[in-house]
């Protein structure tokens, strides 16, 4: 399989955008990828577009949600949720990245933690908390890339494709 150099992804029309209800169904498709196929969410079950639509709306209600779009194609996505339910921790959010198959290692995921983080910094955010399942040194490499440092490491807390995962945690204080 070939994939774009970063001189051919320069000469695409490419943008950073807020999510629209419609990319439910792309998005469905990049994530469940990962559902099906990795241990990074702890999701067994295919997303289907409506249930998509549904996080998509709950999420965009309080938080931003944005895509990273090549020619008109998603590319990837990331977004600001609930980090925990408890009133006190209204000032921590979770932050979400994901990205289509085979489109690592181009930058993308730095792009979209930048323009994340941006609008993040203007709301009442206080503390980023993103979580890692372990091994995975490209998520860990583009958290620490931002400031984020570990803060938490929990052993065996998901079993998921007959073995058992560990969980990191990295937090990035914005504010």
């Amino acid at each position: 399989m070939r994939h774009s150099t970063p001189s051919e992804i320069c000469n695409k029309r490419q943008m950073i955008r807020s999510v629209k209800i419609e990319d439910a169904k792309e998005i469905a498709g990049i994530y469940n990828y990962y559902i099906l196929n990795s241990v990074v969410t702890f999701e067994e079950t295919p997303v289907s577009a409506e249930e998509m639509k549904a996080r998509i709306e709950s999420i965009t209600s309080r938080f931003p949600w944005i895509i990273y779009e090549i020619d008109g194609r998603i590319i990837g996505y990331a977004y600001a949720s609930e980090w925990k339910s408890r009133c006190a921790y209204k000032h921590s959010l979770e932050s979400t990245i994901y990205l289509k198959q085979g489109e690592n290692k181009k930058g993308i995921g730095s792009m979209l933690y930048q323009a994340l983080l941006k609008p993040l910094r203007e709301m009442d955010v206080h503390a980023v908390i993103g979580g890692i399942a372990l091994p995975n040194e490209s998520s860990v490499c583009l958290h620490e890339k931002f400031g984020f440092e570990k803060v938490a490491h929990f052993k065996e807390v998901g079993f998921k494709f007959g073995k058992w995962i560990d969980v990191g945690y990295w937090e990035f204080i914005l504010k």
